[in-house]
């Protein structure tokens, strides 16, 4: 079976769905964020403070490019890999991809007590989810097979909308 790669910004419930979505189908999953976290022995925060936004990114694209290369896999990525287009190309010939969409007020919401997201560490968090969002939107739509609403939806129903919405892809 071909990998199902879930893309969005952060907050959109990437891992929760994915985790989700891999029990029902009875597939591996795999978090590219938690991938770096092993493959280096820090956390992403602290590969932000070390070596900056550019070498976490690099790392990023390396785990990404591994994960796209296996099969059977639900892969839950971080809400910026689509801003290479190399990882972009990854995805897309990794697997099906799909795109959880959710409102920077869900963002907001979701992450208020997250002190993981090295991103949010400012003074309006808001303003920089709003700018992330105008820039990232569009590549994730690029690249999406299907494209999912989450705002206060159960994680397990926007499970089952995939579910159901994948069976109506065509092959590719």
């Amino acid at each position: 079976m071909q990998n199902l790669i879930i893309v969005g910004p952060m907050g959109a419930g990437k891992s929760t769905i994915g985790r989700l979505l891999a029990k029902e189908l009875r597939l591996d999953f795999k978090d590219s964020d938690k991938e770096i976290e092993v493959r280096t022995g820090a956390n992403i925060p602290w590969i932000f403070d070390v070596e900056g936004e550019q070498g976490f990114r690099d790392r990023e694209q390396a785990v990404l490019a591994d994960l796209c290369q296996e099969q059977g896999l639900v892969i839950a990525t971080g809400g910026g890999a689509v801003m290479r287009p190399e990882n972009r190309q990854a995805l897309r010939a990794g697997g099906r991809v799909i795109y959880l969409h959710t409102s920077v007020e869900q963002q907001l919401a979701r992450t208020a007590r997250d002190r993981n997201r090295p991103l949010l560490r400012t003074a309006n968090p808001g303003q920089v989810l709003s700018d992330l969002l105008a820039i990232r939107d569009p590549l994730y739509r690029e690249i999406a097979d299907l494209i999912i609403e989450t705002d206060e939806r159960p994680p397990r129903l926007v499970v089952l909308e995939i579910l159901a919405r994948l069976k109506e892809l065509p092959e590719r």
